[in-house]
């Protein structure tokens, strides 16, 4: 995963974010420390499943995802990009993401918005991308 990705909402990202300062320190949140812990690895679960069509990796390796918030009522917001602006499939990808997170058991609305601010660059992918497009 890209390491500048923020989760905000979840208490354990508190001390990852003391570790790498590109994390905003996580709000308090009300879920209890495991259920937060095991919705934070199940939402991550599901973006790893929506790929770009054009580029055979999935969008949160390659760094689309810019931050995944968690409110107290299991409503999930995403901020997220594209490759490039005039991605063909610009119009449907918030859909899939949300449709994929929406299937997780627990989780109330799911909100997606697109940004490109900042634009995206290689520089977001992460190792395992990279990997699998055989691009250093």
């Amino acid at each position: 995963m890209s390491e500048d990705v923020a989760m905000t909402g979840i208490v354990d990202q508190a001390a990852d974010a003391a570790e790498d300062s590109a994390l905003p320190l996580a709000a308090p949140s009300s879920i209890p420390a495991a259920e937060l812990e095991q919705l934070t690895a199940d939402i991550i679960a599901a973006l790893k499943t929506v790929y770009d069509p054009e580029i055979p990796a999935d969008i949160y390796e390659l760094g689309l995802i810019y931050k995944i918030d968690v409110d107290d009522d299991r409503n999930i917001a995403i901020d997220m990009t594209l490759t490039a602006p005039g991605c063909p499939v610009a119009g449907e990808m918030p859909g899939w993401v949300e449709n994929a997170v929406g299937a997780i058991p627990g989780v109330g609305r799911v909100d997606v918005t697109m940004t490109f601010d900042p634009p995206w660059s290689q520089d977001r992918m992460s190792d395992e991308a990279r990997v699998a497009l055989d691009w250093y």
